[in-house]
């Protein structure tokens, strides 16, 4: 199964169902950003701290990695930097260009699989942006691997993932109050599905999400040659009852250093 494909057209009818990841940021975010008054997230509720960038961002080469509909890029652009935003979602990207049209920005959308830059040369982009969206791929690796290859030497890697203890339990009973240890790491969420209902499950175009070990999602950023310069925890925003135990969402800043 196709599962690259499967995701692209499930965040294309998000988009169609107007999920809250899909909805682009307003006239007046954008106004603020042109006068220096910006911010982003890449996990749900907190902030990138703005010492994560450097002073100015007039010019500098920002790949959005994943980061599709109409948030990160099009403040970024507004803020000054050079941005291409890549998604595997069509109408994601739709979005980012409906903000750049609407508020007369400039910055490039490439349709594109997180784990193959192969679009993008080597040693290019200044930074890259990458907000949670590594738990549609079956393999975190090489998505670090690529993001490594396409930015310069000193490049910064700012992203966004899930803490896999988000996956051990049994998600339905979980909203219900129910803390109920279910799951392994790594797995998917086909795992989690009666072999019956697998069927079902993808032809209603849910989103195929991988829960990944903390090792491939850290230790992984180190081996494709990053150094981890800031790290921050997030949550739901209180709105899950994981939330009063631990935070399920983790931000890196990571800096490329060729040896």
């Amino acid at each position: 199964m196709d599962t690259t494909q499967h995701n692209s057209n499930a965040w294309d009818k998000k988009v169609e169902e107007g999920s809250q990841y899909t909805k682009s940021v307003t006239r007046e975010t954008i106004e603020k950003s042109k006068s220096g008054d910006w911010r982003i997230t890449v996990t749900t509720e907190k902030p990138v701290p703005r010492n994560w960038f450097p002073n100015s961002l007039d010019g500098l080469k920002v790949l959005c990695l994943a980061s599709g509909g109409g948030q990160q890029g099009p403040v970024l652009a507004a803020a000054g930097a050079d941005v291409t935003v890549t998604d595997i979602s069509k109408k994601q990207l739709e979005q980012d260009e409906y903000v750049a049209q609407r508020d007369q920005l400039t910055l490039k959308t490439v349709q594109g699989d997180m784990s193959d830059l192969s679009d993008f040369d080597d040693e290019y982009f200044d930074m890259i942006v990458n907000p949670v969206s590594n738990l549609f791929v079956k393999d975190v690796r090489p998505v670090w691997s690529e993001a490594s290859r396409v930015l310069k030497n000193n490049g910064i890697l700012i992203s966004g993932f899930t803490n896999p203890l988000l996956w051990i339990f049994d998600d339905n009973k979980e909203r219900k109050g129910i803390l109920d240890v279910k799951h392994s790491i790594p797995s998917s969420t086909l795992d989690y599905l009666p072999e019956e209902e697998v069927e079902d499950f993808i032809n209603s175009n849910h989103t195929i999400e991988y829960a990944h070990t903390l090792e491939d999602q850290i230790q992984g950023q180190i081996d494709a040659g990053f150094v981890i310069s800031g790290f921050y925890e997030d949550d739901f925003g209180h709105t899950r009852m994981l939330d009063k135990y631990i935070k399920t969402f983790i931000a890196t800043r990571a800096i490329k250093i060729v040896n």
